[in-house]
């Protein structure tokens, strides 16, 4: 699957007076698509795209009307933090009546069909103005990795898509949904593999479908049998990997510690130093002089 991007949304990013503050486009992330903009008002329709669509409004209020025309128009008046979602696969005629700061997230709808398992396929509900305090900072956290871009967070931006498209399933989907069982873990000898793939790599970035496929999971299942076997997700365990890597060269070598920031999966020093310090409470140059 190629990257996501603005051909598979809607096209309401492509109304000549969007001007994005950053996109996700080139990242090469193949389930989300992420874009932060100012919006002006307009009122339009759009043909069905293949992912869902789903936008936080970072301020207002300010009214949007859906299904503008038809006999499920709907209005409302949407503050700071509302959710606007359009599931794929559906026309979408809508009126903005004001200027607006949002984050759009474009998930495909392989990724959210996955997220549902054997309760496959399944359809997400059309909303205006829902809340969804934790899918509010997964998007915010996704626009986070965009702004913040380095190449090493690739596990850490699949990890959140992921978890986007799970909440969607759960919170979000038209007509019930079973409650999945309890993950069992990862097998011994499917950690081991993953393990030894993510220590391989750690100066390589990671997407999480390559973990998965070594495990021969989908990505939704690897994830919560990941976090069954270890504790914590994917990305954070890569983190941990890289860290003990890094500690163990910077006390028993002499390399330079940027030399040794890229071999370890950092973007540079000043990454590994930010990391050890949230992480260690210690910086690259102090573990160094401790031996």
């Amino acid at each position: 699957m190629g990257e996501l991007g603005l051909g598979d949304t809607n096209g309401i990013l492509a109304l000549p007076w969007v001007r994005p503050e950053r996109t996700s486009a080139g990242l090469g992330w193949d389930r989300v698509y992420v874009s932060k903009q100012r919006e002006r008002p307009y009122r339009a329709e759009f043909a069905p795209a293949r992912s869902h669509q789903l936008i936080l409004h970072l301020d207002g209020p300010v009214t949007v009307r859906r299904g503008v025309g038809t006999p499920r128009e709907r209005s409302r008046r949407m503050p700071a933090g509302g959710l606007f979602l359009q599931p794929s696969h559906a026309d979408l005629s809508v009126e903005l009546g004001g200027e607006l700061e949002t984050v759009h997230v474009y998930i495909a709808d392989a990724a959210v069909q996955e997220a549902a398992g054997d309760h496959a396929p399944i359809r997400l509900a059309e909303e205006l103005g829902s809340t969804d305090p934790l899918l509010e900072q997964l998007v915010l956290s996704l626009d986070g990795v965009v702004r913040d871009w380095e190449p090493s967070a690739r596990t850490y931006a699949d990890q959140l898509g992921a978890l986007v498209a799970a909440q969607l399933v759960r919170r979000h989907h038209a007509g019930p949904v079973p409650e999945q069982a309890t993950a069992r873990g990862l097998s011994d000898r499917q950690f081991t593999r993953v393990r030894d793939f993510m220590a391989e790599r750690l100066a390589e970035a990671v997407p999480l479908a390559d973990l998965a496929a070594l495990a021969g999971l989908s990505v939704s299942q690897f994830s919560r049998q990941f976090k069954a076997r270890t504790g914590v997700p994917p990305h954070r365990y890569l983190l941990r990997l890289r860290v003990e890597r890094a500690g163990l060269l910077l006390r028993t070598g002499d390399d330079p510690i940027a030399e040794i920031a890229a071999r370890c999966g950092f973007s540079h020093q000043e990454h590994l130093t930010r990391v050890l310090r949230a992480q260690l409470g210690t910086t690259p140059a102090a573990l160094r002089r401790t031996g």
